[in-house]
């Protein structure tokens, strides 16, 4: 069963600071009253002069701040990355059913930017959880400085090919590697990605096959049961951020 999601609530934050990780930015908001959730949970951060806002998972939750890892792949998320400290953003959240942290034997696997939602909850599960990290060059392979002492694995290495068995997954990454560890490691948990557009359920942009039924990914995960998305089919073309 996904977790219960929290309160959410829409604000206007005030930009902390950036810093480049790798070839992605670390994007640090004021907390305000906004609430971390959940990890696996999603906010959705308005950029400025953008139509739509993007959804991201929270990166880090250090003490008045909001942590979120952006990939500059398009115009919204690198206007985000174009923020500067005291820049003024919306942001709605937190939103959706993140992972459920009652696991005995906990292992954290991601590939790419899957990775940014694990600091987060990795500090959540103790802080002592071993993580296994996948990156298609080296170069993205730097964003493993987030969370110390992770095994990495740079392609055409696979991530999943490093995953031992005895473990309670909590995975995030490209659907391809979901696929695997769904088949794998069917008691795994995993963060899946979607078109969204409002984050909340009204748009239907997300609308995903879920056992033969269709529902939408912000509402039912994006953190969803093995079980469950090994018969996941998406109704849409694949897009948006969940990581």
């Amino acid at each position: 069963m996904s977790s219960v999601p929290q309160p959410s609530r829409r604000s206007r934050s005030r930009v902390a600071g950036s810093e480049r990780v790798g070839p992605y930015t670390l994007l640090r908001l004021e907390r305000g009253a906004l609430d971390p959730g959940v990890p696996g949970q999603f906010f959705m951060l308005e950029a400025p002069g953008r139509l739509l806002p993007r959804p991201f998972s929270l990166c880090l939750a250090p003490p008045g701040e909001l942590a979120f890892l952006v990939d500059p792949i398009g115009p919204g998320t690198e206007a985000l990355c174009a923020l500067e400290r005291g820049d003024d953003i919306a942001v709605l959240g937190p939103l959706g059913s993140g992972y459920r942290l009652d696991v005995e034997r906990p292992l954290l696997v991601a590939g790419g930017i899957g990775i940014a939602p694990l600091p987060y909850l990795r500090e959540r599960l103790g802080g002592g959880t071993p993580v296994l990290l996948g990156f298609r060059s080296a170069a993205h392979a730097e964003a493993a400085e987030l969370l110390p002492g992770a095994q990495v694995a740079i392609g055409p290495e696979l991530v999943t090919d490093l995953v031992p068995d005895g473990y309670d997954v909590l995975a995030c990454g490209p659907e391809p590697m979901l696929h695997v560890v769904a088949e794998r490691w069917p008691d795994s948990q995993l963060a899946w990605e979607a078109p969204m557009a409002c984050g909340y359920g009204a748009c239907y942009g997300c609308v995903v096959e879920i056992d033969g039924a269709l529902k939408r990914l912000c509402l039912e995960g994006p953190v969803l049961d093995a079980a469950r998305v090994r018969k996941l089919q998406f109704a849409t073309s694949r897009g948006g951020v969940a990581a």
